[in-house]
């Protein structure tokens, strides 16, 4: 039995007044990706310099407009990395890029070597300050701990002073969702007060949820009792860094959204130590979702998977929002259903606006293909197994025949598993189109009977009867009606069409045309359908009629 009594719960934010739940995100926030320090740090085989470089160029390609880089000071690689991307000139004008340094004096000297050349940057430090990393880790009062924080800023801004591009202070108050947030705010204000933010140079506040500790409307509690607490708001850019280790990590930011953070520090697909960083990508196709510009460039994800599962070794989960494999497929009958009539909808609206059953966008907004929204095995219903058929080959069978049809594709895809769109087309060519023994029509003569109010159709039909040819006459109301009297007459046999329909397949002066025949044999009361494909649309229905007959066996 779990030992569930070893956890306590961890505390909530007193905020009886919370905005936050009345609000909605109307715009995107600043982006700043991390993928080459937090996602890079997380790899089993962390990228090589050339790697690094080539991510940083998908991150531009992206739109990114901040792009932490690393932690020059910590290794030889990621100092090399940042001087390949000043002495090759990669650093676009409007990209800003970030670099990560604890508030020792050494590494910030290693830092600003790094930095060299760099017209603008932010330099981004930080120290833990939780309830728990005080006592267990450091071993520090309350005041020790902030005045590292002073200590560092105090450092960055001596080296900004003689640096001859533009340095940003980020400070993030590390496991700041463990930490009490009065005392938070206090060492943030002290940070502020050393570095004398204005307006026009804001100081960037960076609270991470370093350790998910809470449901996500706690740390929203968090995010706006600071941003509500904290002085002169309008000189700061307040950051939110969320992880993901309770699986909120998506939630717990797009409500810290809600509660005022104005920059969200992220990776693709949410890559990062332990359960890793919040999906930035998620978030911002959540908000292309609800009609916000994510004010990035990501409508080929296909793309942008290929060049991270290639650069970090690592694969997208096949159910990953919008990106996996598996998320614009339905597999469901009745899921598959909802998903025809929904495209139908708006194809007979002309309606500009996406609205379809199970899919919050439209996969070819982001890349994907129609193709795989619907899959065929064992689960799947009459309603997928049509929607194959009409857009895949442009069979638009007839909804009785929806079940029947249905019924044999399941039969297949019990013994094997999934059924692939050609395998359903080639069942459909087996059951109906090349059903041609024993009967096979060969040929006919069509030939009107004006003189005659009752029977105004002549027909004669060539057909073969288990390789033998045969041919006969007769006359009806129309090409249907004489061959059916002609059949009937010739076999010996009672039949009846209970609906017939057609339709062309494709577009067109040369376009074929598909009829489909539903009929019954009056003696043993069996039902079937039958399908016919021709340049002519009568010699189409005449070949429905003899699909039909063999399906019956009735001769």
């Amino acid at each position: 039995m779990l030992n569930f009594k070893r956890y306590q719960r961890n505390p909530i934010v007193d905020i009886s007044d919370r905005q936050w739940p009345a609000k909605q995100i109307e715009k995107a926030p600043i982006w700043c990706s991390v993928d080459l320090r937090d996602g890079n740090q997380a790899l089993i085989e962390p990228m090589v310099v050339e790697e690094k470089v080539e991510f940083f160029q998908l991150l531009v390609t992206l739109g990114f407009k901040e792009i932490e880089v690393g932690f020059p000071s910590a290794s030889q690689i990621e100092f090399d990395f940042l001087r390949q991307l000043v002495d090759r000139k990669l650093i676009p004008e409007d990209v800003t890029i970030q670099v990560l340094v604890q508030c020792r004096e050494h590494l910030l000297k290693r830092t600003f070597e790094a930095l060299e050349g760099v017209k603008k940057a932010i330099v981004h430090i930080y120290n833990s300050i939780s309830t728990l990393q005080r006592d267990v880790v450091f071993h520090m009062t309350k005041e020790e701990i902030k005045q590292i924080a002073i200590e560092g800023t105090k450092l960055v801004k001596e080296y900004a002073k003689d640096f001859p591009g533009k340095i940003i202070l980020e400070y993030s108050p590390e496991s700041f969702s463990g930490t009490e947030v009065d005392y938070a705010l206090d060492v943030c204000t002290a940070v502020q007060e050393a570095w004398e933010p204005t307006v026009e140079n804001k100081v960037i506040f960076n609270l991470p949820a370093t350790v998910e500790m809470n449901t996500p409307n706690v740390y929203a509690d968090q995010i706006e009792w600071m941003n509500r607490s904290f002085k002169n708001r309008d000189t700061i850019i307040l950051s939110v860094h969320p992880h993901n280790d309770r699986g909120t990590g998506v939630a717990i930011t797009e409500l810290a959204l809600l509660a005022g953070a104005d920059r969200v520090e992220g990776t693709l697909f949410g890559n990062g130590e332990r359960t890793g960083n919040v999906d930035i990508l998620t978030l911002a196709y959540n908000m292309f979702s609800q009609g916000i510009d994510p004010v990035l460039k990501i409508d080929n994800i296909n793309e942008i998977i290929e060049a991270y599962e290639r650069l970090c070794k690592m694969k997208v989960h096949e159910r990953h929002p919008y990106a996996g494999k598996l998320v614009f497929t339905a597999f469901s009958g009745s899921h598959q259903d909802a998903i025809n009539k929904g495209i139908k909808a708006m194809k007979e609206r002309n309606s500009s606006i996406w609205a379809v059953p199970y899919l919050p966008i439209d996969p070819s907004d982001i890349g994907r293909q129609y193709e795989p929204i619907v899959r065929i095995n064992s689960q799947s219903g009459k309603g997928g197994v049509a929607f194959i058929m009409e857009n895949y080959f442009g069979f638009k069978l007839p909804k009785g025949m929806h079940k029947e049809f249905a019924d044999v594709i399941q039969g297949l895809s019990e013994k094997q598993g999934e059924v692939t769109p050609e395998q359903i087309m080639n069942e459909f060519k087996v059951c109906y189109l090349d059903k041609k023994e024993p009967l096979h029509f060969r040929k006919c003569r069509i030939e009107d009977l004006t003189d005659r109010d009752d029977s105004s159709t002549s027909a004669v039909v060539v057909y073969t009867d288990n390789g033998v040819e045969k041919t006969f006459e007769a006359s009806g109301n129309g090409p249907i009606d004489a061959v059916l009297r002609g059949l009937q007459t010739e076999l010996g046999i009672q039949i009846k069409v209970l609906d017939y329909s057609e339709h062309a397949l494709g577009g067109g002066a040369n376009a074929q045309a598909a009829a489909y025949i539903h009929m019954l044999d009056m003696v043993s009361g069996k039902t079937t359908f039958g399908v016919g494909v021709s340049s002519n649309i009568t010699r189409a229905s005449i070949k429905a009629i003899f699909s039909a007959l063999n399906r019956l066996n009735i001769k």
